[in-house]
């Protein structure tokens, strides 16, 4: 009796709680017992309102399941570390251990071409003088035989014509024939522009050739020294310094060079916007056609990106042009994403299951190619040379795989086409800096100041050529501001924002509070104790 509130019935209990709760309208149930109308009247409207607030409770649920975000922008001005920037000279090496193979490949691809547009290229493009390339000599590191491996002649470049329906005109494309191991499934790599086809298939038979390097390849005991590519390098004013760049071989673009590529040291922190305070490099872009039909470009590619990120510089990075003045203002920005329930994103790679073949820091660039070279290694027998391989994988190879070509280019449209769940596996990084860039052009050096400069050049560096303005090149790099914009996922509903809202639709349907809500439980629990009572009075009155 000291817990529970005894009532003689149902209806003294129903007309006490009406008369006495928070919740408004429910003392019109009782105070006009006389008038039936109005009773039934109040008592539509109350349960109307409790339908009406619980559908607008479902739909906050709903909402608050479907997990919507809200993105917020701020901007930030503090001191920050100069981003990393990679410079590559567009000018592979041509290993010693494969050079009679590459010759091979380029008087193959100089009777293609002869064979497509009776162009006789022998004398301007592949005219190759052995004192001009620079052959790198690793024969050091393995034996190998250069008898066993041969290029294949079932790859000749063809031109296919075929009729427009529409308009009746014939229209010609230029490719190569791919087949699967048996032979009976074959398609055509076929190219509307000849030059793209000659590219492609160029590459194709570089990379089997290349596939017969050794797998490990220690660049730095054959590398070209920095003052070959790069004549002058300024940053904030203060001559770069060794240890401030690392060197690496791209097979396509050629000796490349990352300047502060961990962004750990102090020296590299931007303290003032403008030119005078950025990267400022005088490089080396005379192309002394190594590898002619790799690239159809001529100057330096650079490319600007994260600290501990693997540069992939076919997607993207910028050409500088020779004989030009390349002024490159950068903004950063700086995305925050939720992930969980809100997203997909990874924190730093650990919880994705694709098995990164990069040792730098989780990027979705990274994780696609490596989850398309396990594929690859799955589905051909052999990994795609541009890509690391994993362990126990060997480079594709068509005098030992010869049908990869079939395999690659089919694995490789379904890719392009996101057919294959690497993208389904490989999630955005949860945070993660954007670099926007605006450049500037001019003609540098001029015509009054070229022979003085490249006369301080040749005394200083070394600097020797005849040519007007067309292997050198200026670049500068820097930071246009400072402050920087960040833009951050927040949700749209939080657990805060839906008691609120939930609070807000119980005041407007029932005028009340969280004491009402008590209230309503208080009245459930004395219902279900009265009828444990009566319940309890009527058993033992039958048994008496």
């Amino acid at each position: 009796e000291g817990l529970i509130e005894f009532y003689d019935s149902f209806k003294d209990m129903f007309e006490f709680f009406c008369k006495n709760t928070t919740i408004h309208g429910t003392i019109r149930l009782v105070c006009s017992d006389s008038n039936r109308m109005k009773t039934a009247f109040w008592t539509l409207l109350l349960l109307a309102s409790f339908g009406m607030l619980y559908w607008q409770f479902a739909l906050m649920f709903s909402q608050y399941w479907a997990y919507p975000v809200v993105l917020t922008m701020s901007m930030h001005s503090e001191p920050k570390m100069f981003p990393a920037i990679t410079i590559c000279n567009l000018d592979p090496y041509r290993f010693e251990l494969v050079s009679e193979h590459l010759v091979q490949l380029d008087h193959m691809a100089e009777e293609s071409i002869a064979f497509l547009y009776g162009i006789n290229t022998s004398a301007s493009l592949f005219h190759m003088n052995e004192k001009n390339i620079h052959i790198k000599d690793l024969t050091s590191i393995g034996n190998l035989s250069r008898s066993s491996f041969k290029l294949s002649q079932n790859f000749s470049l063809l031109r296919m014509s075929d009729h427009n329906n529409r308009s009746g005109k014939k229209h010609s494309s230029v490719g190569f024939r791919l087949c699967n191991a048996t032979g009976g499934n074959c398609f055509y790599k076929t190219y509307s522009s000849g030059m793209d086809a000659i590219l492609e298939w160029y590459r194709f038979h570089y990379m089997n050739i290349m596939s017969q390097l050794p797998v490990i390849i220690n660049i730095s005991d054959h590398e070209e020294q920095i003052e070959d590519m790069v004549y002058s390098c300024q940053y904030d004013g203060e001559p770069c310094r060794p240890s401030d760049y690392v060197h690496f071989h791209h097979p396509v673009f050629g000796s490349c060079y990352t300047f502060n590529s961990k962004g750990t040291d102090s020296f590299w922190t931007a303290t003032k916007p403008g030119i005078p305070y950025g990267l400022s490099l005088i490089l080396r872009a005379e192309q002394k056609d190594h590898i002619p039909l790799l690239s159809t470009v001529a100057g330096v590619k650079v490319m600007i990106h994260n600290h501990n990120q693997t540069p992939f510089l076919e997607h993207e990075g910028f050409d500088i042009r020779p004989g030009i003045a390349t002024t490159i203002g950068i903004q950063q920005d700086e995305v925050n994403r939720l992930g969980g329930n809100y997203g997909k994103c990874t924190t730093n790679g650990n919880d994705v299951n694709v098995k990164l073949l990069y040792n730098n820091s989780y990027t979705l660039q990274a994780c696609l190619h490596s989850c398309f070279q396990h594929i690859m290694v799955r589905k051909c027998g052999c990994g795609y040379y541009y890509y690391p391989l994993p362990p126990g994988a060997e480079y594709c190879d068509y005098n030992k795989q010869p049908a990869w070509g079939h395999c690659f280019y089919q694995l490789y449209n379904r890719l392009r086409n996101h057919h294959l769940n690497c993208f389904d596996q490989c999630p955005k990084p949860c945070r993660e800096s954007l670099y926007k860039v605006s450049a500037g052009t001019a003609k540098w050096p001029s015509a009054k100041s070229q022979d003085w400069i490249r006369q301080a050049l040749r005394h200083q560096n070394g600097y020797n050529s005849t040519s007007n303005r067309k292997d050198i090149a200026k670049v500068t790099i820097f930071y246009q501001q400072l402050n920087y914009q960040s833009v951050n996922e927040s949700p749209l509903l939080s657990e805060n924002l839906l008691l609120s809202s939930m609070g807000s639709q119980w005041s407007l349907w029932f005028g009340s509070s969280v004491l009402s809500v008590v209230e309503m439980f208080e009245l459930l629990i004395d219902t279900l104790v009265l009828s444990l009572l009566f319940c309890y009075q009527r058993f033992r009155s039958k048994k008496t």
